[in-house]
């Protein structure tokens, strides 16, 4: 259960990055489902073999470049999810922001 909830709040924020952020364009809340599957998924399979791969210049930029792997994952994503689209780095970093939030503050309710 906990699972469906995670999903569902990255999606209605991955809906509002939509609507507050020019450049990102999510065609239905359907669509933010699947990129919400889509982009946890590659945080799990992915993303800690790029972390592994870019660790030093992780260091050298004290975790800052995480953020950096976090846009990768939505551009990705972005990708291959037709419905789903960014127009550049830009918009799809404050996307990966909106994530990043509504992931933590998922973590939070579902600790309860």
């Amino acid at each position: 259960m906990k699972l469906v909830i995670h999903v569902i709040v990255v999606a209605l924020a991955l809906l509002l990055a939509a609507e507050v952020i020019p450049g990102i364009e999510i065609s239905s809340f359907y669509i933010a489902v699947i990129a919400a599957v889509v982009i946890g998924l590659l945080n799990l399979l992915v993303r800690p073999v790029l972390f592994i791969l870019t660790l030093p210049l992780t260091l050298v930029t004290f975790g800052l470049f995480a953020f950096v792997l976090n846009t990768l994952m939505v551009l990705f994503a972005a990708s291959f999810i037709e419905g789903f689209s960014t127009d550049g780095f830009i918009p799809a970093f404050l996307c990966s922001l909106f994530v990043s939030v509504a992931s933590v503050i998922s973590d939070k309710i579902n600790s309860d």
